[in-house]
């Protein structure tokens, strides 16, 4: 498990490997991460957009930009989090991903960034 606290926001990620499949002639490997988002500040936030760089051992970057998380945008109390699941394909067995979560302070109703802390994604038969 991969953890960082960025302004009072602790982001917790594990990862696991899914499998392989070819499409379009190519092979893909799947990958699923899941992520608790626990406020830990005074303030209650809500999370507003995402935005994750993809990178496979090729050193290919995707980037990923959208609202909310899984269609939703949780507000968060202090004292509580969200988890949800999601996943990425790859074109090699191996890469990283990492970004930021784009949120508002309901007390300051100041927008911040919350840093998604660099997490490895192996395929266990590529592991040396």
């Amino acid at each position: 498990m991969v953890q960082q606290v960025t302004k009072g926001i602790k982001i917790s990620v594990e990862t696991n490997y899914e499998g392989s499949f070819y499409k379009n002639y190519k092979i893909q490997f799947a990958f699923g991460y899941t992520i608790t988002i626990e406020n830990q500040s005074k303030d209650s936030v809500q999370l507003l957009a995402r935005h994750w760089n993809i990178l496979d051992a090729l050193n290919n970057v995707e980037t990923v930009k959208g609202d909310g998380v899984i269609g939703r945008k949780p507000v968060l109390k202090p004292g509580e989090s969200h988890t949800y699941t999601s996943g990425c394909l790859l074109t090699s067995p191996f890469g990283a991903m990492f970004g930021h979560y784009n949120m508002v302070n309901f007390t300051t109703t100041k927008k911040f960034k919350v840093s998604i802390p660099t997490f490895k994604l192996s395929a266990p038969f590529a592991i040396n």
